[in-house]
């Protein structure tokens, strides 16, 4: 499993271009409404609790594929079903690559598909705007911790081979985790992390990287 978890956590930080975009407005919108600028202890409570909450949906998820991998792998043969899982994680590791390389973007019909169950979760998100506690900025990042995210849901693919709702939501938590630098340094050194890779030769040594990872989790899993 450690082999998986740091696989998890490189997946996460690679993926960060991804975050930015996907995240970033989010967590500028932590800032808005407050009558005066943020102190910066306030400003890392904020940020810190608005992430919390995101992993901790990113673990329930990752819980509920872990479950749904044990059901499966019950349904079969034990070593067959692994292998099977396996190969599907591994595969969806490979595409991932891909996605975050700049040479497919499948990924992104996935997002398009979740974004039917986001369009009845968002509200609950804009109801928590602006964000006055880190009480609110927890949930707020608990109902944004499900939106519709190719790297979160390929991710996700891997929790089914994880063996289990422990190790489903570990693995998912831990991914979460990786996401953190580019989320948390929303300033000039997310910026700086942003220009680095959306130079086309990193992006696709991360696609590469990721790819690779798929490739060993195919391996192991025979």
């Amino acid at each position: 499993m450690a082999p998986d978890l740091l696989g998890a956590f490189v997946v996460g930080l690679l993926g960060g271009v991804h975050c930015l975009g996907m995240c970033g407005g989010i967590v500028g919108a932590l800032t808005l409404g407050q009558q005066a600028p943020p102190s910066a202890s306030r400003f890392w409570r904020l940020q810190l609790a608005y992430n919390l909450g995101r992993v901790s949906s990113y673990a329930a998820a990752g819980a509920l594929a872990g479950g749904l991998g044990l059901l499966l792998a019950g349904a079969a043969p034990l070593a067959r079903a692994q292998q099977l899982l396996a190969v599907v994680a591994g595969l969806f590791m490979i595409l991932l690559g891909l996605y975050l390389g700049g040479w497919w973007h499948g990924l992104a019909r996935l997002e398009r598909a979740g974004g039917v169950i986001w369009r009845h979760i968002e509200p609950l998100g804009r109801r928590l705007l602006p964000v006055r506690s880190p009480f609110q900025a927890f949930l707020l990042g608990v109902v944004w911790g499900w939106l519709p995210c190719g790297l979160v849901y390929s991710t996700l693919i891997w929790a089914l081979s994880a063996g289990g709702v422990g190790q489903g939501a570990l693995l998912m938590a831990v991914f979460g985790l990786g996401t953190l630098p580019n989320l948390l340094l929303m300033g000039a050194a997310a910026g700086w992390l942003s220009s680095v890779f959306r130079r086309p030769l990193a992006r696709r040594l991360a696609g590469l990287l990721v790819m690779a990872l798929g490739v060993a989790v195919i391996y192991r899993g025979f």
